[in-house]
């Protein structure tokens, strides 16, 4: 690194004057370091909690909604809501006779271990189709407590 004096050869310097270039670049990182933090927002998870106290179990009631998609080998899957079957063709209108007169319009969705997940994505645009605000998927996880 060499410096150079005022005194010789009375020409023109092509050196850069580095320093406004850094505050530039200073003022650049500091509006980027303010703008960045903006966090995306996903989807919503709606994700049913464990009980306290895994041996006592609450009494069921029946503001919950779930709905079951069974795996049946060789043949289109099986729908149960709440443990009452269903074909295919019947559960739009009867989520929307369920949810037409609720304020709180929450449904779960479990399904088999070897179901395709297309047949959870079906039941999941029937849910949106029923005017359903929430709806949660239930796993293996969740349904231990753990």
């Amino acid at each position: 690194m060499s410096m150079t004096t005022g005194g010789g050869g009375g020409g023109y310097s092509s050196e850069i004057n580095v320093t406004p270039m850094i505050d530039i670049l200073l003022v650049l990182l500091i509006i980027f370091m303010v703008i960045v933090p903006v966090t995306p927002k996903g989807l919503d998870a709606l994700v049913p909690q464990p009980p306290k106290d895994p041996t006592k179990q609450p009494p069921p009631t029946d503001r919950t909604i779930v709905v079951q998609v069974l795996y049946r080998a060789g043949a289109a899957p099986t729908y149960k809501i709440n443990e009452t079957d269903y074909p295919k063709a019947d559960l739009l209108p009867k989520l929307t006779e369920i949810y037409s007169n609720r304020a709180e319009r929450v449904m779960f969705v479990k399904g088999d271990d070897d179901v395709n997940f297309s047949a959870i994505a079906e039941v999941i645009d029937i849910g949106k189709a029923a005017n359903v605000d929430h709806i949660g998927l239930m796993t293996p996880k969740i349904m231990a407590g753990q």
